[in-house]
C-alpha cells in the first residue's frame, strides 16, 4: 500500500511540474507576442536571415543531435520509413536554411488593409490583417516541421510553443537553439518561439487546455494524434483529420488526361492526405478506360478494390467493403466503384469523403461548373491531380498545414491563415446621431 501511495505523490508532483513549466512558457509566448506583433517586416526578415545562417553553421551539431535520435528509434525498433523521416542529413538541413529564406521573401500580411469605404455617416471603415497571438503546434517525428512552423510564425507576427514528437526531441532542441540566436540577432524576443523541453506526453493535454496563454492549436501528425486532441483540446483547431479525396472520370473525360491524372492522384506519393484514395468512374466510359486504369495500377504493385462493375472489368480487383470507402489508405491501395453519372459521383463524395480535395475530369463545361459548386470540399479541380493541393502549388509559398474547417482557415494554411482580420474605423469628428 506505501509502496502504491508513494507511486501516485511522484505522479502527481511529475504532473504538477509538467504543468508549471508549460504555464511558464505560456506566459513567455504571451509577452513576446505582443512584442512580435508590433515588429515590422524588415526585422522579422532579418530574424529568418540570421536564422537560416545559424542553421547552416550549426549543421554538425544538428546532425550530431539527430544523431542521438537515430540511434534511440533504432533500438526501439521503428521501421525504416519511420527513420527515414527523422533523419536530418545535409540535404534536408540547407532545404531548412533554404525555406527559411523562401518565408522571407513571401508578402507580409500583417498590417494589410481591405475592403476599405467610406460611409454615409462620413467614417472610413476598412479590414486590418493582424497576427492571431500564439499558436502552438504539435506534431510527430520529422524535425525540420521546427524550423517550418517557426519561420511562417516569426513572419505573420505570432508566437509559438512548439511540441515535437519524444522522439526527436534533441533534434528539435538543436534547431531550437538555432532560432533562439537568430531572433536575439535581429533584436527579436527569443521566446517568440519555444519548444517544449519534456518528452512527457502530460505535456500536450496542459499546451491544448492554456486558452488565457495559446489561441490556436495546430496538429500534424497521424489520425490518433488529431483524434485525441479533437476530444480534449479546450482551444481552437486548424486541423484536418483525414484525406479521403477522390477523383471522378465523367464520361465526357479525355480518355488520355483521365488515365494521367488517375495515375498521378494515386501513385506519385501514397503517404500524403492529398494523395486520392478513391476513383469514382463513370459507367459510359468505365468498359474503355477501367482496364486501362487498372493496368496502369498493376504495374506499379497498387492492390485495388472495387464494387461489382468494377469487377466485372477488372479481374484481379479485390471486392469492396462499406468501410472501404471511408479508409484513407495512405498506402498503395486504391478504392474503385462505376456510379451512373455525376449525380452519383456528388452524393458518393459527400457520404464517403472527408472535406479534404476532390476532383472531377470533364469535357463539359456545365458539370464541371456544377462539381465546383456542388462539392463541398477545402480544394476542389476540374482536370487537375489532387496532389496540386499544396500551400506551394497554391502560391501561398509554404503551408503549416491543411484545414477542412470553415470557419476563418481551409484548405491549405499559409501566412495569411495565420492571421485574422479586425475591423478599423477612422473617422473626422463624427458622431452617431
Amino acid at each position: 500500500m506505501n509502496q502504491v501511495v508513494e507511486q501516485e505523490r511522484k505522479s502527481g508532483e511529475e504532473t504538477g511540474a509538467v504543468r508549471a513549466a508549460m504555464r511558464v512558457l505560456g506566459a513567455n509566448a504571451r509577452r513576446a507576442a505582443r512584442a512580435l506583433a508590433r515588429a515590422d517586416t524588415a526585422a522579422k526578415n532579418l530574424a529568418l536571415a540570421r536564422i537560416a545562417a545559424r542553421i547552416r553553421e550549426a549543421s554538425a551539431e544538428l546532425v550530431a543531435a539527430n544523431a542521438r535520435d537515430l540511434a534511440h528509434a533504432r533500438e526501439s525498433g521503428r521501421d525504416a520509413a519511420f527513420v527515414d523521416r527523422l533523419t536530418l542529413g545535409a540535404k534536408s538541413i540547407e532545404q531548412m536554411a533554404a525555406g527559411l529564406e523562401q518565408v522571407a521573401l513571401l508578402p507580409d500580411p500583417v498590417g494589410a488593409l481591405s475592403e476599405r469605404n467610406t460611409r454615409p455617416s462620413g467614417i472610413e471603415v476598412a479590414r486590418m490583417r493582424v497576427p492571431i497571438g500564439v499558436i502552438g503546434i504539435i506534431y510527430e517525428s520529422r524535425p525540420n516541421v521546427t524550423a517550418d512552423a517557426a519561420g511562417l510564425c516569426i513572419k505573420s507576427g505570432n508566437a509559438c510553443i512548439l511540441r515535437g514528437g519524444s522522439e526527436a526531441i534533441h533534434s528539435n532542441q538543436a534547431i531550437a537553439r538555432c532560432v533562439r540566436d537568430g531572433l536575439a540577432d535581429a533584436g527579436l524576443p527569443e521566446d517568440a518561439v519555444q519548444v517544449v523541453a519534456t518528452p512527457d506526453r502530460a505535456a500536450v493535454g496542459e499546451l491544448i487546455t492554456m486558452p488565457e496563454f495559446v489561441d490556436v492549436i495546430v496538429p500534424r501528425g497521424g489520425k490518433d494524434l488529431i483524434s485525441r486532441l479533437m476530444r480534449e483540446s479546450r482551444i481552437p483547431m486548424i486541423k484536418h483529420l483525414d484525406g479521403v479525396c477522390h477523383v471522378y472520370i465523367d464520361d465526357s473525360a479525355d480518355p488520355e488526361m483521365a488515365l494521367r491524372i488517375a495515375d498521378n492522384a494515386k501513385t506519385q506519393r501514397y503517404g500524403t492526405c492529398n494523395t486520392m484514395e478513391t476513383l469514382l468512374v463513370a459507367e459510359g466510359v468505365a468498359p474503355g478506360l477501367l482496364p486501362r486504369i487498372a493496368a496502369t495500377y498493376r504495374a506499379k504493385g497498387v492492390e485495388m478494390r472495387g464494387d461489382e462493375a468494377t469487377r466485372r472489368l477488372v479481374a484481379d480487383a479485390k471486392p469492396a467493403t462499406e468501410e472501404d470507402y471511408y479508409t484513407e489508405w495512405l498506402a498503395p491501395v486504391v478504392s474503385i466503384r462505376v456510379v451512373p453519372g455525376l449525380d452519383a459521383a456528388i452524393e458518393h463524395i459527400a457520404k464517403y469523403g472527408s472535406q479534404h480535395t476532390d476532383a472531377i475530369i470533364t469535357e463539359d463545361r456545365a458539370r464541371a461548373a456544377r462539381f465546383l459548386r456542388e462539392v463541398d470540399s477545402a480544394s476542389v479541380m476540374v482536370n487537375a491531380s489532387t496532389r496540386f493541393a499544396d500551400g506551394f502549388e497554391f502560391g501561398l509559398g509554404a503551408e503549416i498545414g491543411i484545414s477542412t474547417d470553415k470557419l476563418h482557415a481551409r484548405g491549405p494554411v499559409g501566412l495569411e491563415g495565420l492571421t485574422s482580420q479586425k475591423f478599423i474605423v477612422i473617422g473626422h469628428g463624427e458622431v452617431r446621431s
